[in-house]
């Protein structure tokens, strides 16, 4: 079977053939519904501009539609022998209509066709995180509420410090994530721009209309300059891969405490007995390995950042061939970080969490920051209040105050759930998902 760039009497040894295309059929067919929008965009502008005939159009927009179909009810394949999504796409379409077929690729490149698909990919696998991320973020400011009164040590250097509690701790990673939306939405924005009409890397001297295809697929902008539209292959995935790395950080670091807290050693919150795993010699283990595992798999999405500008490094302007390699990277991410908040989120909505674990003695020093705030109220400079605990302390006359008074913004108190939220509210409007999603219904209607 001919590929899409080969002329007659070219052919391609066999063994450099299976290591350029490598696993680009697996990660194709993960691209398979999206060149079909970028070719319905691409089709409907051929014809604005002379270069399909209208009955052409017809029939070419009804056969992309009955491929969408397919992809939907996966029943989609790259056949053997044909070397892309894109080729198989073009090849469906020939077999049916003909020479209506083969002019869907006027005006267009293999190389904005693979950029406008992985950037239409890459905003929807955004989208979907960005959802996902929601829910769980919902969970914790709910886990934050309900257990705002129950408290529990704070530590520094893994030393008791001061007194915190379990609304302050899911509250925390809520906040955090919020966060890590902030960069979510800045990969989103670069993935939702237009690359379709920069061809190869220098244009076309056919009067593209681009901007009717940014509009027709939704995306909020032009990549304007066409150079610099191939050099954002790289870019849209680092960004990606960073918004992931950023989430799987705060994961990750819940996934610990998780751990650390369900230690007997601790012992602040328990994991119920379905959600942990047992010992083959000890009896009495219940192990939190889901919050291993979390800690693990998100632990490596950390480094796929690194990844991405290994890959892209020391590159100059133009596509090169290693660019594909970036799929590897990319496309499988998306699915380890969905599963881990899934997973998250599971795993949290059974959690239960220990009262009244300040009241053990051991906790007493907890407190001393508290006694000292005691002295200042009283009108002793916090310096010698400060020296004046410290020295109850080493001599053994230091009794605790537990009658906490946190009241500003942020603390035991006064938790800010309602801020906390109105900044994620702000950050989720920031996406417009319903534009995407009207101009995507619109393109298949």
């Amino acid at each position: 079977m001919s590929k899409l760039w080969q002329k007659d009497n070219t052919s391609v040894n066999e063994k450099i053939e299976k290591f350029t295309v490598g696993r680009d059929p697996e990660f194709d067919l993960l691209l398979a519904e999206f060149d079909v929008l970028g070719s319905l965009a691409h089709t409907r502008m051929l014809e604005s501009i002379g270069l399909l005939e209208a009955d052409e159009l017809a029939q070419v927009q009804s056969e992309l539609k009955n491929i969408y179909q397919g992809i939907q009810n996966g029943e989609f394949v790259i056949e053997e022998g044909i070397e892309d999504v894109h080729s198989q796409v073009e090849l469906m379409l020939t077999r049916q209509l003909g020479e209506a077929g083969k002019k869907i690729h006027s005006g267009r490149s293999r190389n904005d066709q693979v950029l406008v698909d992985l950037k239409l990919f890459t905003r929807a696998r955004l989208q979907e995180l960005a959802e996902s991320t929601f829910r769980l973020f919902d969970l914790l400011t709910e886990l934050s509420e309900r257990f705002k009164s129950v408290l529990l040590p704070g530590y520094t250097h893994l030393q008791i410090a001061m007194p915190s509690s379990f609304g302050l701790w899911f509250g925390a990673y809520a906040e955090g994530l919020v966060d890590d939306m902030e960069m979510l939405q800045t990969a989103y924005q670069l993935a939702n721009k237009n690359p379709l009409g920069s061809g190869a890397g220098y244009g076309s001297s056919f009067p593209l209309n681009r901007t009717m295809t940014t509009q027709l697929l939704g995306f909020n902008h032009l990549h304007y300059n066409v150079v610099y539209a191939q050099m954002s292959r790289g870019k849209t995935e680092l960004f990606a891969v960073t918004a992931i790395a950023q989430i799987a950080s705060t994961l990750s670091r819940l996934a610990m405490d998780i751990c650390l807290y369900n230690s007997q050693n601790f012992g602040f919150i328990k994991l119920p007995d379905e959600m942990t795993t047992g010992s083959s010699i000890m009896p009495h283990k219940k192990n939190p390995d889901v919050a291993e595992l979390l800690r693990g798999k998100t632990n490596r999405l950390k480094g796929l950042p690194n990844d991405i500008m290994l890959v892209m490094s020391n590159l100059p302007s133009g596509y090169h061939r290693e660019m594909q390699i970036l799929k590897e990277v990319l496309m499988p991410a998306f699915d380890e970080i969905l599963s881990c908040l899934d997973m998250t989120h599971f795993m949290l909505s059974g959690i239960q969490v220990k009262e009244g674990i300040l009241d053990d003695s051991k906790y007493d020093l907890l407190f001393s920051v508290e006694r000292v705030n005691e002295l200042v109220l009283q009108g002793v400079p916090f310096r010698e209040a400060y020296k004046i605990i410290g020295n109850e302390i080493n001599s053994g006359e230091y009794h605790p105050n537990r009658n906490l008074q946190h009241s500003h913004e942020g603390s035991i108190g006064n938790l800010c759930t309602v801020e906390i939220t109105a900044m994620m509210e702000e950050v989720k409007q920031k996406f417009g998902f319903e534009k995407v999603e009207k101009a995507i219904a619109d393109l298949l209607a």
